[in-house]
């Protein structure tokens, strides 16, 4: 084998960055068709850890991941099919709002915890979640990066919500968006997205109530 092929398959790995020029990476469609323009792989990554910074919990973040959530907990295909997860959710679910974008409920747990943190990494590590989504008060750079890390070993979309204040912290996450609520959907501002698109973008969706109760 030649060093030039030695290279170009090293190059490919999901773990280098090439800037605009990025490996391929395999992803998962985010259901709003002019977002997934803007993601490297057309999609959020499959195996990942991606940051949503917002205002306050409750203003579209969890609407944003409803077809990808729906995808992911009805595929039956081998290799699919694992859990999702919610870690300490601010807020109560509302299962029937959820039934309804076509999440099954069978396929998603809940967990609320005093150590938030380590079940975030654990369920990203334990290659039973095909997607993890975590509420995060605080986090570090170096928690960031072992969430990344679980991300990789365990297969897994890891999401980390946060305040929107973490803009102004490093990140070693392979993906972070500023939402901001918006009359019919949200604006989209990408902070960092591994050979994607920067500046901010609309999306529309149909208002929905996914959470219950507080």
């Amino acid at each position: 084998m030649s060093a030039d092929i030695r290279l170009d398959q090293l190059l490919e790995h999901p773990a280098i960055w090439r800037g605009r020029s990025a490996a391929r990476t395999e992803a998962l469609p985010t259901g709003f068709g002019s977002l997934d323009e803007c993601l490297p792989g057309r999609g959020w990554p499959r195996a990942g850890l991606v940051e949503i910074l917002v205002d306050r919990p409750g203003c579209g973040e969890l609407t944003l991941l409803m077809p990808a959530l729906a995808a992911l907990t009805q595929q039956s295909a081998p290799g699919w099919g694992r859990w999702c997860a919610f870690v300490a959710p601010p807020f109560e679910p509302f299962a029937p709002a959820l039934a309804a974008h076509g999440v099954a409920l069978e396929k998603l747990f809940i967990v609320r915890t005093s150590e938030p943190l380590w079940a975030f990494e654990q369920s990203l590590r334990s290659g039973a979640c095909d997607a993890v989504l975590g509420w995060m008060q605080r986090l570090r750079t170096r928690d960031v990066r072992r969430l990344q890390l679980a991300t990789e070993r365990g297969r897994a979309l890891g999401v980390a919500f946060r305040t929107r204040r973490a803009a102004r912290e490093p990140s070693p996450a392979v993906l972070r968006l500023v939402l901001d609520p918006a009359e019919c959907g949200a604006r989209i501002t990408f902070l960092k997205s591994r050979g994607g698109r920067r500046g901010s973008i609309d999306i529309s969706w149909n208002t929905a109530e996914l959470f219950g109760s507080r």
